[in-house]
């Protein structure tokens, strides 16, 4: 009797799809664990402003006054340095525009470049906040081991200063996009009957554990998917020079660079008052409609101010931006949003678009779940593979 053949089994998938799956796989297994971390610690970043306002509200909250007088802004300025002991100059400030909030004095020092630790590569952040009604200092806070501060410096590189730190970031979330794009290939139904639609779109909860995981990572995968690739495509934008470039000649269609105007400050125009102050209400002026203001004094014998109005409460992409003489306090040169290429504004939305925050609280919210269910699609993904793999070693009997 001739020994039976082993049936070979017929292939449906082309051999792209194959390849594609394959790829999905193993790429997924090898950069899962910094994808989950990439989602957790983004979950904890993105209401960092909410959060901390909750924890200190009575220092970052005042009492204001019948008048809402301000003091100047030199002086708040000297009783922030002050309360930092003296030898440190503040080198920037935000002022808000409603009134009820402390104002922000912030100090920063670049530590050993050559570090290979983030907590190396910086001396000291701080950032002091005071009243601007009475000069009274209400926080000194440490930024360099502030605990979001931390949590984003971890998303950022590992707190790794060493460039090694971003391309790891980097190339993992390179191929989670390539996952999210395989994935998609592999979830999309071949047609849309009932039950196909079924298995695509919902979660059926009653199934059995296997099912279940099943559905949370293909189906969920489904769903976030396009918020998934904002946030990694935002964040490839710092991780390689060479895609925010190609990020920006697309939308400028253009090579040329952004057009940068060489402004100086002239020492022999100087004036009895202080440039700062008259600086900043200049500033009042020019961005009356705006949320608030940043203030950079000047640093070195031809630096200018710079003043920076931001239209949101909380982003930093539609800003216009001032800058003064140090010496008079004059008016040098203005920049308007609009100014601005599209290349431009688009790198300047890069922040604001990775954290959800272009959109406000909804885009928040919807970063905050695009990132929890990003986090646990490389756990889900590896009870799948867990699971075929378990069941290769021990087929099932065919029954008689």
């Amino acid at each position: 009797m001739e020994p039976t053949k082993p049936v070979q089994k017929k292939h449906t998938k082309s051999r792209l799809r194959r390849i594609s799956d394959w790829l999905h796989l193993w790429l997924g297994i090898a950069s899962g664990l910094i994808v989950f971390h990439l989602g957790v610690t983004g979950c904890i970043y993105v209401f960092q402003k909410e959060i901390t306002e909750i924890i200190h509200r009575k220092e970052f909250f005042v009492e204001v006054p019948a008048k809402q007088q301000t003091l100047p802004l030199s002086t708040l300025k000297t009783n922030a340095e002050k309360a930092l002991g003296g030898a440190k100059k503040i080198s920037f400030i935000t002022a808000y525009k409603a009134p009820g909030r402390a104002w922000e004095f912030g100090v920063y020092k670049a530590g050993n470049p050559q570090a290979f630790w983030y907590f190396d590569s910086v001396d000291y952040y701080d950032v002091v906040y005071v009243n601007p009604y009475n000069g009274k200092i209400t926080l000194v806070a440490d930024y360099k081991y502030e605990f979001f501060g931390v949590v984003k410096m971890l998303h950022w590189s590992f707190l790794i200063n060493h460039p090694i730190g971003q391309q790891i970031i980097g190339w993992a979330t390179f191929i989670f996009v390539f996952l999210l794009i395989s994935g998609m290939i592999m979830w999309w139904p071949k047609n849309l009957k009932k039950s196909n639609f079924n298995k695509s779109f919902k979660i059926k909860w009653k199934a059995k554990f296997k099912r279940v995981n099943y559905d949370l990572h293909n189906v969920l995968g489904f769903y976030v998917m396009t918020i998934c690739l904002m946030l990694a495509l935002t964040g490839m934008v710092w991780a390689f020079q060479w895609f925010q470039s190609t990020v920006y000649v697309v939308a400028a269609r253009s090579t040329a660079p952004p057009v940068q105007v060489d402004v100086i400050s002239d020492s022999t125009k100087t004036i009895d008052a202080i440039p700062l102050d008259i600086a900043f209400e200049t500033a009042k002026i020019k961005f009356r409609e705006f949320e608030r203001i940043g203030m950079s004094p000047a640093e070195g014998g031809t630096a200018t101010i710079y003043a920076s109005g931001y239209r949101g409460e909380e982003t930093y992409w539609n800003y216009d931006e001032l800058q003064f003489d140090q010496y008079s306090g004059k008016l040098l040169h203005w920049k308007n949003q609009s100014e601005k290429n599209a290349g431009e504004a688009l790198i300047g939305m890069n922040y604001d678009i990775h954290v959800g925050a272009i959109l406000g609280l909804p885009g928040k919210i919807l970063a905050f779940f695009a990132s929890f269910i990003a986090a646990s699609l490389p756990i889900t993904g590896f009870i799948i593979w867990w699971g075929k793999k378990k069941k290769k070693k021990n087929p099932a009997v065919a029954d008689n």
